[in-house]
C-alpha cells in the first residue's frame, strides 16, 4: 500500500459507500442526528468509526447558511462563576445533539490588563455560528452586531447595551445587594463599605444597588466605595487594605464578586465582616467560608440553554432576572453593636 493510500483522510463518500446509504444521509447523521432513525444512524456511525472518519464542523458550518454550531464567548476563563455556567449550558446543548464551540474573548496585554481579543471574536463571526452565548461582561460587544439577523445572541451574567436584539439572563442585583446589607445591619453593622471595579455594567449595577439600599436604610453617611484595579483576589486585597488604613475603616465590606471578597479577607484581621457575590465553589471552602449571594447560577445557565435551543425571535431583546439567595457563612458572623 502506498503512503498516499495509507494517509488519505476518509471522506463522507467513503462512509456512505461502506454503510450502503446515500451521502446526504451521512451528512444528516452528523448535522441533524435527531432526524435520522436509530437503525440508520447506527449504520453510519459504525462505518465512520471503522474508517476513522470525523466530520469537519468548520467545513460544514462554512458550507451552510445558518451555521451548524453554537458559539460561546467567555469574558474570563479564570472566574469560576463563568466556568460553572458554561459547563452547565454545554451539557444541556449536548443532550439535545447541539455542538458548541467555546473560547475566551479576552487576553492580557503587556501591562497585564484584560483587553478584547478582537481576532478571536472576528474568527468566531467568520465561522457562521447558528447562535452565540456571551458569558460575562465583554467590552466592544457591538462587534457581534455584524452577525446575520437570523443568529440569536444570548448574554448570561452580564448587561449588554451594545446589541439591541440580544437577550439577557442575569441576577437581580438590587435584591442581591439588599440581602447582603440587611444581613450586615442585623449583625450591628453601619459602616459598610463596598469594593467595586470600574469596568462593566454589572459592577455598576451592584454599586448602584449598594448606594440605593444604604440610603434607604438611613446609612448614606457611611457610603464608601473603593475601586479595585480588576476583579481579582490580588486587587481585592489591595482595595481592602486601603479601606482598613483609612481614617474611618469599615466594620463590614461588601464586594462586587467572590474573588475580590476573598482577597479582602486576607487584608483584614478577621473582625471585619466580608461578603461576596456569585457564590462560587471557592466561597464554600472551609478555610474561606465566605458569605455570598447565589445569583441563581443554575437558573441562569438553564434559561440561557433554553433560549439557545428554542431560537424564538419573540424572546429577543428581553431581560430575565433570576432571584438571588443569601448564603451565610463564617465570614460575616462577627457582631458589632457600636460603630
Amino acid at each position: 500500500m502506498s503512503t498516499t493510500a495509507r494517509t488519505k483522510r476518509p471522506t463522507i463518500r467513503d462512509v456512505a459507500a461502506k454503510a450502503g446509504v446515500s451521502k446526504s444521509l451521512v451528512s444528516l447523521v452528523f448535522s441533524a442526528p435527531q432526524t435520522v432513525s436509530s437503525y440508520r444512524k447506527e449504520l453510519v456511525l459504525k462505518a465512520a468509526d471503522e474508517l476513522g472518519f470525523s466530520p469537519s464542523f468548520l467545513a460544514r458550518s462554512l458550507a451552510t447558511e445558518t451555521g451548524t454550531f453554537i458559539g460561546i464567548l467567555v469574558a474570563d476563563l479564570h472566574n469560576p462563576l463563568f466556568a460553572q455556567i458554561v459547563d452547565q449550558v454545554r451539557i444541556a446543548l449536548e443532550a439535545e445533539g447541539e455542538y458548541s464551540f467555546m473560547t475566551s474573548a479576552m487576553l492580557l496585554n503587556s501591562q497585564g490588563e484584560q483587553i478584547l481579543d478582537s481576532k478571536t471574536v472576528s474568527a468566531l463571526i467568520d465561522l457562521r455560528p447558528k447562535s452565540v452565548l456571551v458569558v460575562g461582561s465583554i467590552p466592544d460587544l457591538h462587534r457581534l452586531a455584524s452577525l446575520p439577523e437570523s443568529v440569536d445572541i444570548v448574554i448570561a451574567s452580564a448587561i449588554s447595551k451594545d446589541i439591541a436584539r440580544a437577550t439577557t439572563v442575569r441576577s437581580n442585583d438590587e435584591i442581591g445587594m439588599r440581602l447582603l446589607i440587611e444581613h450586615l445591619i442585623e449583625n450591628g453593622h453601619k459602616k459598610i463599605s463596598h469594593i467595586s471595579v470600574d469596568a462593566g455594567d454589572v459592577s455598576k449595577s451592584r454599586r448602584g444597588a449598594y448606594e440605593s439600599v444604604m440610603k434607604e436604610k438611613g446609612l448614606a453617611r457611611f457610603i464608601n466605595i473603593e475601586f479595585a484595579k480588576s476583579a481579582t483576589e490580588i486587587d481585592g486585597f489591595d482595595a481592602a487594605a486601603r479601606l482598613m488604613n483609612s481614617q474611618s475603616p469599615p466594620t463590614a465590606i461588601t464586594a462586587f464578586n467572590d474573588l475580590l471578597a476573598i482577597g479582602a479577607q486576607g487584608a483584614t484581621d478577621g473582625t471585619v465582616a466580608i461578603t461576596g457575590y456569585d457564590n462560587t465553589f471557592l466561597a464554600d471552602l472551609r478555610q474561606i467560608s465566605l458569605t455570598s449571594v447565589d445569583p441563581g447560577n443554575t437558573e441562569i445557565a438553564d434559561k440561557a440553554a433554553q433560549l439557545l435551543l428554542k431560537n424564538d425571535k419573540a424572546e429577543r431583546a428581553k431581560t430575565y432576572l433570576m432571584e438571588p439567595k443569601l448564603i451565610v457563612r463564617n465570614s460575616s458572623k462577627s457582631l458589632v453593636r457600636n460603630n
